[in-house]
C-alpha cells in the first residue's frame, strides 16, 4: 500500500534525506520516497502503520495527513501525465475519424463509430506488434485466456488488427460487432478483477511501449468500444 503525507519543516536536501532515513527505519514500510517542493513523503507500507509510529521515527519534523482536496487535485494531475500517450493516441484517431466526413454537409454517426474503432484495433494493434512477446508477456498477467493460454497472447493482436481491417472496409459488420463484443468482453472480466482486486500490474493496451498502469482507465476503454459495437448493431438491425 502507499499512503501520502505532508511534511513540514523540511529546508534542504539535508532535511529530505534525514526523513526518507527514519521512515524508511519503521518496521512495516518498505519505502519512502520523500520531496521538498511539495513538501510531501510517500510511504510503501505492507501493513497500516500509526501516524504517531511516523512522526516518532522523523523527530523535529511535522507529519500529517494529505488534505483529500489535495490529494484529489493531485491524483488528476498524476492520472493526465500517466496516461497521456493513451488520451492522445484516443484524440488522435478521433479526430481522424471526424475529419474523414469533411465538409461535414451531414455527419454520419455510424461512420464515425466505425471509423473510429477501425483506427482504434489498427493502431493499438500496432504498438503490441512493435514488441510481441514483451505484450504476450504481460496480457497473461491479467487475461483470462491468456493466462491459461500463453499463446492468446501472441494471437490477440493479429485479432484486433483483423477487426480493425474488417471495420475499415465494412467487409460483414454484423459478424465483425459480435466478435467485437466477445473478444473485448472476454478481455475485460480480467481487467475488472485486477481493479477490484487492487493488483499493481501493467497494462497491456498499448503494448510493452509504454508502462501504463492497470486501471479504471482501461476497464472504461474496453467498455465504451463494446458499447459502440452494441450500438451499431442496434443501429443497423
Amino acid at each position: 500500500m502507499k499512503t501520502l503525507y505532508q511534511i513540514e519543516g523540511m529546508t534542504c536536501g539535508g532535511c529530505v534525506a534525514s526523513i526518507k532515513e527514519g521512515l524508511q527505519s519503521v518496521e512495516g514500510v518498505t519505502k519512502a520516497s520523500v520531496q521538498l517542493n511539495p513538501p510531501q513523503a510517500e510511504v510503501t507500507h505492507s501493513d497500516s502503520v500509526p501516524l504517531v509510529t511516523l512522526q516518532k521515527a522523523i523527530g523535529k519534523y511535522k507529519i500529517s495527513d494529505v488534505p483529500e482536496v489535495q490529494k484529489n487535485v493531485e491524483d488528476s494531475a498524476k492520472l493526465m501525465t500517466t496516461y497521456k500517450p493513451l488520451f492522445l493516441i484516443v484524440s488522435f484517431i478521433l479526430g481522424v475519424a471526424i475529419l474523414v466526413q469533411f465538409p461535414f454537409d451531414e455527419l454520419d454517426s455510424r461512420m464515425l463509430m466505425r471509423n473510429f474503432m477501425a483506427g482504434f484495433f489498427i493502431v493499438f494493434s500496432f504498438f503490441k506488434l512493435l514488441n510481441l512477446e514483451g505484450f504476450a508477456s504481460s496480457y497473461s498477467m491479467y487475461d483470462i485466456v491468456a493466462a491459461r493460454w500463453y499463446g492468446w497472447g501472441y494471437i490477440y493482436p493479429f485479432v484486433e488488427l483483423g477487426l480493425g481491417i474488417l471495420y475499415l472496409t465494412n467487409v460483414a459488420p454484423y459478424l465483425t460487432n459480435i466478435l467485437t463484443i466477445i473478444v473485448l468482453g472476454i478481455s475485460s472480466i480480467g481487467v475488472i478483477q485486477s481493479n477490484l482486486q487492487k493488483r499493481k500490474i501493467k497494462c497491456a493496451c498499448l503494448g510493452d511501449v509504454f508502462n501504463l498502469p492497470m486501471s479504471t482507465v482501461t476497464i472504461v476503454e474496453d467498455v465504451s468500444m463494446i458499447l459502440m459495437a452494441a450500438t451499431m448493431l442496434l443501429i443497423h438491425y
